[in-house]
Parts: structure tokens; sequence; C-alpha cells
């Protein structure tokens, strides 16, 4: 395996664990980082196969304290936002992209990182609205773990609970992108070829994760990846610029 690759995925592994620990899933991560590596719909079509993984990792290590509500009123709006924001993505300019994307990093990271402390309100019509506003961002740009996040916390769940409940409503999310980016030549053979190393680094990877929140304090790790958003998304945001 060439040296650029080894470096992708050291790089996805590392994605994968900060993801966890951080509770905002990997993708904030994985797809700016796929960027660097792929054309930006293919970055898509492995961000969505990737996380697909992920998510299967988390719900088999996760298992416990699911809210079934939430997957309804959250994880039913978020798959057809995600439907709808992918069939729009093949009309987009690839530029364009590259700017929202970097564009939504940056702000929700910033966001989070200095309202650390806001919550929504817990009602049923915040999760509906959060849930299509998080699908549709997610099958435009490839991530939309932080607004899925920011609506999890209004419900106050254990972090356990908030991981578990957040990987079944992303597994729905990402299984429905990753059908629309197939149909759209988005999951490429260049994307395929990864498949067996994405599987074992999302499992290896969420293990990490999940052993490491048992150990540290979140918080503080939180703001550290945070940062690191804001970064990728300040990166991601040159790269739509200079293409």
């Amino acid at each position: 395996m060439p040296e650029l690759d080894l470096l992708f995925l050291a790089l996805l592994f590392f994605a994968e664990v900060l993801g966890t620990i951080g509770g905002f899933g990997s993708s904030m991560l994985v797809m700016p980082l796929a960027g660097w590596f792929l054309p930006f719909d293919q970055a898509l079509g492995l961000t969505a196969v990737f996380h697909v993984f992920s998510n299967a990792a988390k719900i088999i290590l996760f298992r416990q304290g699911v809210d079934r509500r939430l997957l309804v009123w959250l994880g039913v709006p978020a798959v057809i936002g995600v439907i709808i924001g992918a069939r729009v993505t093949v009309h987009l300019d690839e530029r364009l992209l590259s700017v929202v994307l970097g564009s939504l990093l940056m702000v929700m990271g910033l966001g989070l990182l200095i309202k650390e402390e806001w919550r929504l309100r817990a009602t049923r019509g915040n999760a509906l609205t959060g849930g299509a506003i998080s699908g549709f961002i997610a099958g435009v740009a490839g991530t939309g773990g932080a607004v899925r996040g920011i609506t999890l916390a209004a419900f106050a769940l254990e972090k356990s609970a908030f991981v578990a409940t957040s990987a079944w409503i992303d597994m729905g999310v990402d299984l429905s992108r990753s059908v629309v980016y197939a149909s759209n030549g988005f999951v490429t053979r260049e994307v395929l070829v990864y498949l067996p190393a994405m599987a074992l680094i999302s499992v290896l990877g969420s293990w990490l994760g999940k052993m490491a929140l048992t150990r540290m304090e979140q918080g503080q790790f939180r703001r550290v990846v945070l940062a690191l958003v804001i970064i990728m998304g300040a990166v991601s945001l040159a790269q739509g610029f200079s293409d």
C-alpha cells in the first residue's frame, strides 16, 4: 500500500477516536480529511460508507440506554433531510461545496466552543427541526454531527446513551445517503478499495474512544476536538477558494 494511503488510514483512525470521545461523530473530521486525498464527490461517498462502519461499531459497543423516542423524533426527519440533501449535492459545484463545508465546520465549531453551556429547549419541535437540518447538512456537506449533537444535548442524556442514540440515528442517515451517493457515482473503485481497512479502523477507533471516555474528563477533550474541527474548517474553506 502506498505511503499516502497509510497516512490517510492513520488519519481516519485518529478521527474515529476523536469523534467518539468528542461526541460529534467522526464525520466532522473525516470529511475534510478525505477531501485532501480524493475529489469532493468521492470524499462524500467515502465518509458516508466509513460512517456506516463507525456507527455499527458504536451500536455494538454502546448498547445501553438508547432513547427510543428520540430515534423517532430526531431520526425520521434526519433521514428525510439527508436524502434531499444528497440529491441536491450532485447539482452543486465542488468549490462551492468545499466553501460550504469549511464555513459550516468553523461556525459550528466556534459556536460550540464559545457557547459551551448553551442548550436548546428539550421539545419535540426542536428534535424534529434539528433532525431535519442535521440530515440535510450531512447530505450536502458530508457532516451534520454538530447540529445533531446540539439537539441531543438538550435532552441531557448520559454520555453512553448519547453516543448510542446518536449512532442509531446516524446509521439511518448514512445508509440513506450512501445509497443516493452510490446511485450518483460517488462511491467509486477508489472508495471501495478502502472498505476492509475502514471496517477495521471503525471498530478499533470506536473501542479506543470508548476506553478513553471512561478515563478522562470529556469537557476538556471536547474543546480540543472542537479546536481541530475549526482548523479543518479553515483548511476546507481555503481549498474551496484556491481550487
